[in-house]
């Protein structure tokens, strides 16, 4: 692996590099972005955690550099043509610690060659910033006391995958030329490369928008909870023992449900239809959906295309046709990707 010094080389030769590929901030698959240039920072520029602006999806620079992508480009199999009462997904997750909490909540978004993909979304993340985007106080992520477990709802409105990109696939002009010029062994032209027309390339994407909650735990009542879900399944609890795990009887603090989108609307929604009450405790839980038809309808409409739900990057690996700059460019981006996780 390479070190520390040679890590700052690349990171001044990739800020150093003009751009010379017309840019556009568009989500669509086949087109490529550099992940290193916001690496810790993709919150700000693709929709996933709440923003005070409701506006945007997707404003990450994007270029395309492949020709002819359109034809192998497909709904994704998220999507149904059956009319159901919530097209989407309920999911709960139990995570030991904060750092297995921020790897459930991007589960869903894959970047090839990242062993730690969450990292290009929250290595900038403050514990205050996780606690905020989460729902939670900061006293519990900075703490190894507590155990959390993750329930999302999701909604799927578009999505939209590759399924194949074949080894002939003709490029953009002048990207070809860019890896005719390109020596192997010299790291130099591998990083040019990346400033110019990036790293990866969008496979996959989901978009619509998801409503959320983290729920906080000491460590025996996590321990008793999760060995009893994996034993007999959500759906074999009854609610009145739901009420009681996901509620303040055994939980340390119930996390507010967040929108991920941070459409006010749904936040108000959420404020009013999804309080519970047990005995003399009255709070918010996502759980309150769970098997109500008539929750889940609503639920159906309000939740828009506001937010990316999922998303699957790979390297441009496919752009070299000569088997030895496949390998070199590889084998950069690839020491290039261990070197920004281990040390930013």
């Amino acid at each position: 692996m390479w070190g520390r010094a040679q890590l700052l080389v690349l990171m001044t030769l990739l800020h150093a590099q003009g751009d010379e590929a017309q840019e556009d901030n568009e989500l669509r698959v086949g087109r490529s972005i550099d992940i290193f240039t916001r690496y810790g920072y993709l919150s700000l520029s693709v929709k996933v955690v709440p923003k005070n602006e409701s506006t945007w999806l997707f404003r990450e620079p994007t270029i395309d550099i492949f020709e002819g992508l359109n034809q192998y480009a497909v709904p994704s199999k998220r999507q149904s043509k059956k009319r159901l009462v919530f097209d989407g997904n309920f999911h709960m997750e139990f995570c030991d610690n904060s750092n297995q909490l921020l790897q459930a909540y991007f589960r869903d978004f894959q970047f090839q060659g990242l062993d730690k993909p969450w990292k290009a979304f929250t290595g900038s993340w403050t514990p205050e910033t996780i606690a905020r985007n989460l729902g939670i106080n900061s006293s519990f992520i900075t703490s190894d006391s507590y155990c959390f477990v993750l329930v999302r709802l999701s909604r799927y409105r578009e999505g939209v995958k590759l399924t194949r990109v074949p080894n002939n696939i003709n490029l953009a002009d002048v990207v070809a030329r860019e890896i005719d010029n390109m020596q192997v062994g010299d790291v130099g032209s591998v990083v040019t490369f990346i400033k110019k027309y990036g790293s990866h390339f969008i496979n996959s994407f989901v978009t619509g928008n998801s409503i959320y909650q983290v729920f906080v735990y000491n460590k025996n009542y996590y321990q008793q909870i999760k060995d009893r879900l994996k034993t007999r399944g959500i759906s074999h609890v009854n609610k009145r023992d739901l009420l009681q795990y996901f509620g303040p009887v055994y939980a340390e603090h119930l996390g507010t449900i967040k929108v991920a989108s941070g459409n006010k609307t749904v936040e108000r929604w959420v404020e009013e239809h999804l309080r519970m009450h047990y005995y003399i405790f009255s709070f918010q839980s996502l759980l309150k959906v769970h098997g109500d038809l008539a929750l889940l309808s609503i639920l159906n409409n309000l939740l828009l295309n506001e937010a990316v739900v999922e998303l699957e990057m790979k390297t441009l690996a496919p752009a070299f046709k000569d088997p030895e700059k496949r390998a070199w460019f590889e084998e950069v981006l690839g020491n290039f990707i261990k070197l920004w996780e281990v040390n930013l």
